[in-house]
């Protein structure tokens, strides 16, 4: 008897732990039960401590408020050039009212999913694939729209719908590369071609400077040389007319200058001038007054019959020059024509008494 007496109290112990734990609901925050008695709702349960009718109400559903990620596998689409491309979208919603979210669909998950699918496929399908690939945005937004205003009579809210990947096929992706590569190569090539052409430009704009500063330098350098010469001439002239020589010495300097006129080498006649005889007559007397123009008497120490012996030496050296290149202008002219000597009679050789035109006691009695 005993024993079945502790049967009972351990079975009816049972059944008060039971119907406590049944009758009591500790709920997490943000999360919501909802509860059914005998199969119809009763209510929604919210964080804390709850108490329920043993066996009457029981939990339908436990709702989870927070914001929620899922993610959705690719999904094929046509583009509107007819290119089937995957497409990865990631999906965040959160369940606004858990009542409305149990009792108004089965599964709201999966019509989520399907729902953003067959959205997707009509955004992307009246877009091409080029512009499918830069306009995630205005298809993010798009998609947000009509999920948010399909799902809200489901107690969800679709706070944002992003678009992970677009997955073009691998021959398309091929060909987007090469254009891009070519694209790239041709930004390249005009960009060094531009470089180039503003080097070349910097180049011919500094030749250009260089040039005309080069033409400045040297047209300064001509000017400078010219009034040096100038100033220079300007200078002897007014040395020649203060100094007021007389013919006799410009006979003498020019006899003195004879030789080096007949060396040059391009010199082919030679003239003597007529008056240079008559220039030549006075110059054994213009040696000897030369002291006295000046100012100066004669010294005794001055020898005259070296001061002739020069002058006759100055005169058969230019005979002999003048002789040299008639000569030379003679030959010149046989070696042209080839047919003999066509050029002026070869002048008889002078005699420095002839250049002179008087004996030296003739000009010692003239002295």
């Amino acid at each position: 008897m005993e024993a079945v007496i502790a049967i009972v109290v351990a079975f009816v112990a049972l059944f008060v732990a039971i119907t406590l734990i049944r009758a009591v609901r500790i709920v997490p925050q943000q999360r919501n039960f909802v509860v059914e008695r005998l199969g119809r709702y009763q209510r929604t349960l919210r964080p804390g401590l709850n108490v329920l009718v043993p066996f009457i109400d029981s939990v339908r559903t436990k709702v989870d408020l927070r914001e929620q990620v899922v993610s959705f596998p690719p999904q094929p689409v046509i583009t509107s050039d007819n290119l089937v491309v995957s497409i990865d979208t990631v999906l965040y919603f959160k369940v606004v009212d858990p009542v409305r979210a149990t009792y108004e669909i089965s599964n709201f998950l999966q019509a989520i999913e399907q729902l953003t699918v067959t959205t997707l496929r009509n955004v992307i399908g009246s877009l091409d694939l080029e512009k499918a690939l830069t306009s995630r945005e205005e298809i993010n937004r798009h998609l947000s729209g009509v999920l948010d205003e399909t799902t809200g009579r489901w107690g969800i809210k679709v706070t944002r719908v992003e678009i992970k990947a677009i997955e073009p096929p691998p021959s398309i992706r091929d060909s987007m590369e090469k254009q891009m590569r070519a694209e790239r190569d041709r930004r390249a090539a005009i960009l060094n071609a531009e470089g180039h052409k503003q080097a070349q430009i910097l180049t011919a704009e500094g030749e250009k400077q260089a040039a005309v500063l080069r033409a400045d330098g040297d047209r300064q350098a001509r000017i400078l040389q010219a009034e040096g010469q100038a100033k220079a001439i300007r200078t002897v002239f007014d040395a020649i007319h203060t100094a007021n020589p007389s013919q006799k010495v410009l006979a003498y300097q020019y006899l003195q200058a004879l030789p080096q006129i007949a060396n040059g080498q391009a010199n082919k006649v030679w003239i003597v001038p007529a008056e240079l005889t008559k220039a030549l007559e006075g110059l054994g007397g213009a040696l000897g007054g030369l002291a006295g123009m000046v100012g100066d008497e004669p010294r005794a120490a001055v020898d005259s019959g070296a001061v002739e012996r020069e002058a006759a030496a100055a005169a058969q050296a230019a005979a002999d020059a003048a002789q040299e290149v008639q000569q030379s202008v003679q030959e010149a002219e046989q070696q042209v024509s080839g047919d003999g000597p066509r050029g002026l009679p070869a002048p008889e050789p002078a005699s420095p008494s002839d250049l002179l035109g008087s004996t030296p006691s003739a000009e010692r009695e003239r002295a």
